[in-house]
């Protein structure tokens, strides 16, 4: 693993080594002054990805797309106006007692108890109603949960390979997370999340050793849910053959390859695409690459995906040249949570994957899952700022001699 990510000997058995692990309090308060300089091609991208995610808000909404393009709109605001907030202090706010780490978790396991007890919405117990917007736990699951586990394996990086009593409190914490919003009958986030943590736990010096058992139980569990349990298996049957259940469990993947193929490499055109009229179920949210597929091409989604790939080594840059492990854990946790996210968004919908109800970041309509991507862009660029890496990096992923 080490190999993978540098040529010299690390100190400690992780691929993040904090450029300034080593400074004093006084001298990190020190290198910190001056304002805060945002990572401009972040930046950019997010707010390219924001915009766009607007404009197919609108065109794949068929029948009330002024309805939908309004309240993204105001969800894109609201997110934007937090992911400003948050890059400019939340390395400030982390000071704050309600900001702990610890007591971000209590929070986020209050609102997964409370969401269970909610009125049922399509067969799943995901959202609290809250009127004008409906709260879904599980999008702030995801971030508190990176906090944490970045907060805890920055202060034990390295050791871990070495006493498994250190993975006791994470395993906790974890699995009642991850517990508490399967138990919302979602697979599709504790899998995600699960891998991110795995990634996590591997960058700050985890032995494969440490987690063979623990692993097999979790092919196990997920065998269990994928086979045994009646929808699941519908899915996965209808995801090796989708075209010969398109009737039923396959419908909703037949339409999106018929939409992504039939838009070819350039697309049908702005506003054009067909399978959006009620053929293609969740077209706005779910499946909304395959319209973008249909109206744009695949030159298009490529685009895209270019976009996701950059903002994954992006992060994994930034994340090398960190201060502290807890810094370089976080922005690579959250990168790989937003990334992660969006590949397994367009592999369901181009066929490599089984269906989910998984959002494609930045575009797929919702307030919880907009607000809370761009919440973690925010607490990236600012980790990222805090640490001064918003500069042109090396090939190398540390900072270039000339700072401008």
């Amino acid at each position: 693993m080490v190999q993978l990510f540098t040529k010299k000997p690390r100190r400690a058995n992780t691929f993040l080594q904090p450029r300034n692990s080593g400074l004093t309090p006084a001298a990190r308060r020190e290198s910190q002054a001056g304002p805060l300089r945002l990572d401009r091609r972040l930046v950019l991208i997010t707010l390219s990805f924001v915009i766009a995610g607007l404009l197919f808000t609108y065109s794949s909404s068929a029948f009330d797309s002024a309805g939908y393009f309004k309240k993204q709109l105001l969800f894109d605001a609201i997110g934007l106006l937090v992911a400003l907030v948050l890059a400019r202090t939340y390395d400030k706010l982390q000071r704050l007692k309600i900001f702990r780490p610890m007591n971000l978790m209590i929070v986020t396991w209050v609102l997964l108890v409370i969401v269970l007890f909610t009125r049922t919405q399509a067969h799943v117990h995901r959202w609290i109603d809250l009127g004008i917007f409906k709260l879904q736990p599980s999008e702030i699951a995801k971030v508190t949960l990176v906090i944490y586990m970045a907060n805890y394996l920055g202060n034990v990086a390295g050791k871990i390979g070495k006493d498994w009593h250190l993975l006791i409190r994470p395993a906790v914490v974890g699995g009642i997370t991850l517990g508490l919003i399967w138990a919302e009958r979602d697979l599709g986030t504790p899998f995600l999340m699960a891998c991110v943590l795995g990634a996590m736990l591997f960058a700050a010096g985890l032995r494969l050793k440490q987690v063979f058992i623990p692993g097999i139980l979790g092919v196990l569990f997920l065998l269990h849910q994928l086979f045994f349990v009646s929808y699941r298996r519908g899915r996965i049957l209808s995801f090796l053959d989708p075209f010969a259940t398109e009737g039923t469990t396959g419908y909703q993947l037949s339409r999106s390859f018929l939409a992504v193929g039939s838009g070819g490499w350039f697309g049908k055109g702005l506003g054009n695409s067909e399978l959006k009229l009620e053929y293609l179920p969740a077209a706005h949210t779910d499946f909304i690459f395959s319209v973008m597929c249909e109206e744009l091409g695949l030159l298009w989604a490529g685009i895209i995906l270019s976009g996701f790939c950059y903002i994954l080594i992006r992060g994994i840059q930034l994340a090398r040249v960190g201060k502290t492990y807890t810094h370089s854990l976080l922005v690579f946790g959250l990168t790989l949570t937003i990334c992660l996210q969006a590949f397994l968004n367009m592999g369901m919908a181009i066929g490599l994957l089984p269906t989910k109800g998984i959002a494609l970041p930045f575009f797929s309509y919702g307030g919880s899952s907009v607000i809370m991507t761009l919440a973690m862009m925010g607490i990236i660029l600012n980790t990222a700022a805090v640490d001064r890496t918003s500069v042109p990096l090396s090939r190398e992923g540390r900072l270039s001699p000339k700072i401008k």
